[in-house]
């Protein structure tokens, strides 16, 4: 199978890295993408500015294989999703050229000739990767590898508490939303709700806390699950991703003045139409009424349907690869506490199939675009036989002296990662990293 290519599934920030890696060690790669162009998730929030500066957000391999076209690595400032995909993932996909292959979504992946129950020959057979375009046709590529790196964005979760949607969430999918909201004036003089303790929760909030200055019978109520928030407002001086930390405090300023209604321990059991709006009932039965539109903004879950005919072995609880699950759990870990993993942790019993980036961590939010270029630099290494740099460990990351964990979700007890004196940040990223 060495005349096979690497098939990477996604050319998002570490599908491409992946890609430079693979084509710095000279691997043929074929990249599997199904936007119309790359990063095509990553464009859907280009309006959300991101809390990990430049230097943290760029691949080394990607890097040298850039820079040997002219370009320049950014190296000081925070982008947005936009200037991301525009200054460095862009100029990326194009170095890769017609290695990628745009408006392909994969619909499987597979040995040749085996089903998920066959043992015999299972191993000397390639992967077949399945795939369909836009008019329906369909694909497929044999793979001496498949690096899966197609993320979770597509698979927000619900806002109902049990991990289902609600009672008449599914009916009133017109009001109610689960991206960070781009265009907000339309919610003018409205009541609009989110629900949600991360970062995307707390970044919407903030936008709709200025359409409330500005315009005047506008409302903003913020649901949390938990029953503090002080997960919520953030580290402060202890977290060295400074835009993260004034992410939080800026939070904390909306609600002391007043200009959000925040409501801690709210689990929401039920949507209900009524003529004034959305009624949103808690599992307690508290309500909160006429509202004009709601932004669930609850986190993501990987869709592993087309891996379906693979042998993997996921976390049950996180639906993270198992063998990295301890180390990310948010309950325990901050994004900044998060250890290295690579191609060891990320094996499957399938062997030559890797699951990175952010859908490697499953349900946990503890992602950050610096942990995926580590995996993927370390499954490239481990595809080509290169033992040593495998097993090496090159991750660095920030500080952040603050956890996403769920330690006081009942109560106001302190979380996981500090002292109780101090403030913790809430769950998850604006963004993939």
């Amino acid at each position: 199978m060495s005349e096979l290519p690497v098939v990477v599934i996604g050319a998002g920030p570490q599908g491409l890295a992946a890609a430079a890696h693979l084509v710095e060690r000279d691997v043929s790669v074929i990249v599997v993408e199904r936007g119309r162009g790359p990063a095509s998730a990553v464009s859907e929030w280009g309006h959300v500015r991101l809390f990990s500066a430049w230097p943290e957000l760029t691949d080394a391999a990607a890097r040298r294989l850039l820079e040997s076209t002219g370009w320049s690595a950014p190296v000081s400032g925070y982008p947005t999703g936009a200037e991301w995909v525009r200054d460095y993932l862009a100029p990326l996909a194009g170095v890769m050229g017609e290695r990628i292959r745009y408006g392909a979504t994969v619909t499987g992946v597979a040995r040749q000739g085996r089903d998920k129950v066959v043992d015999a020959g299972r191993r000397s057979q390639p992967f077949v990767v399945h795939t369909v375009d836009g008019e329906g046709g369909e694909s497929r590529f044999l793979a001496r590898a498949v690096i899966d790196a197609s993320g979770t964005w597509g698979l927000p979760n619900p806002a109902g508490a049990d991990g289902f949607p609600a009672i008449g969430e599914t009916a009133a999918v017109d009001l109610i939303s689960y991206r960070i909201p781009a265009e907000i004036s339309e919610l003018a003089g409205s009541h609009v709700v989110v629900v949600g303790a991360g970062h995307s929760a707390t970044h919407a909030v903030l936008r709709l806390s200025e359409l409330a200055r500005r315009s005047p019978g506008t409302r903003v109520t913020w649901l949390l699950r938990r029953g503090s928030a002080a997960n919520v407002f953030g580290g402060g001086a202890g977290d060295e991703l400074t835009e993260r930390a004034a992410l939080g405090s800026r939070a904390r300023k909306v609600i002391d003045d007043g200009v959000v209604d925040l409501v801690t321990g709210f689990r929401v059991a039920e949507f209900r139409q009524r003529d004034d709006g959305l009624t949103v009932i808690a599992e307690d039965g508290r309500e909160v009424t006429a509202v004009g539109h709601v932004f669930a903004l609850t986190g993501f879950r990987p869709d592993t349907g087309m891996l379906r005919e693979l042998r993997i072995d996921l976390d049950p609880t996180l639906e993270a690869v198992a063998g990295i699950a301890s180390d990310i759990d948010p309950n325990i870990h901050s994004c900044g506490s998060v250890p290295a993993t690579g191609a060891r942790e990320l094996a499957q019993p399938e062997a030559g199939f890797f699951i990175v980036g952010a859908k490697s961590y499953g349900r946990a939010p503890t992602f950050l675009a610096l942990t995926g270029y580590e995996q993927v630099r370390s499954v490239v290494a481990h595809l080509t036989g290169d033992v040593v740099a495998a097993a090496r460990s090159e991750l660095t990351l920030p500080a952040t002296g603050v956890c996403g964990g769920s330690g006081d979700f009942d109560d106001n007890a302190a979380g996981c990662c500090v002292a109780p004196a101090v403030l913790q940040i809430g769950a998850r990223p604006v963004s993939a990293p």
